[in-house]
């Protein structure tokens, strides 16, 4: 059985619409409705729900909360064999539901305070609400779901097909998804 964390932050993928205000607006998590409609042979998925914020109004202790429940839950490799114990040995992966207006600014934060992670932490978003039509959450949760099992240990967005490693992930506006940027 492969065991995967999934942390919900809140962000896009998760909104949903309030009929009062006419907004869509982060209330509670939705990553179970989400969950439910996938099948997963062989996958245990744990649910963390850690805050419910649009990523436009993170902090930096937020981005600090975030940091600190990874590193607890996918360790630093350090050549410790994993065992049955509990905690770190247990995890397979790490999946966090993020926004994806900053997604790459926490990114690299888990990449720069997690170097050497025992295991791949995989951020993911959506550009549209899972509750719309043409929304690229469950497919982008899909996705980040099975990079945890192909990819080795390391910091990524995954989203629309693709898989990239920080540093250097950048947000492409205009064509809507994310980009690996070179060092020139």
């Amino acid at each position: 059985m492969r065991n995967i964390t999934l942390i919900t932050t809140g962000g896009t993928i998760e909104k949903t619409y309030d009929e009062m205000s006419g907004r869509l607006e982060n209330r509670q998590s939705i990553v179970g409705r989400m969950l439910r409609r996938l099948r997963l042979e062989g996958v245990s998925i744990s649910i963390v729900g850690l805050m419910n914020k649009d990523s436009l109004v993170m902090t930096d202790e937020d981005r600090v909360q975030i940091v600190e429940l990874v590193r607890t839950l996918a360790g630093e490799h350090v050549g410790a064999s994993r065992d049955s114990s509990g905690g770190v040995a247990d995890c397979h992966g790490v999946v966090i539901l993020h926004g994806t207006d900053t997604l790459t600014n926490t990114g690299e934060c888990l990449h720069a305070a997690i170097p050497n992670p025992a295991v791949p932490i995989i951020l993911t978003g959506a550009m549209r609400p899972f509750e719309m039509t043409h929304s690229d959450a469950l497919q982008n949760l899909t996705e980040a779901i099975f990079a945890t099992g192909v990819l080795a240990p390391a910091v990524y967005c995954v989203a629309h097909g693709g898989a990239l490693a920080f540093p250097g992930v950048n947000k492409d506006r205009e064509r809507g998804t994310f980009i690996k940027v070179v060092p020139s």
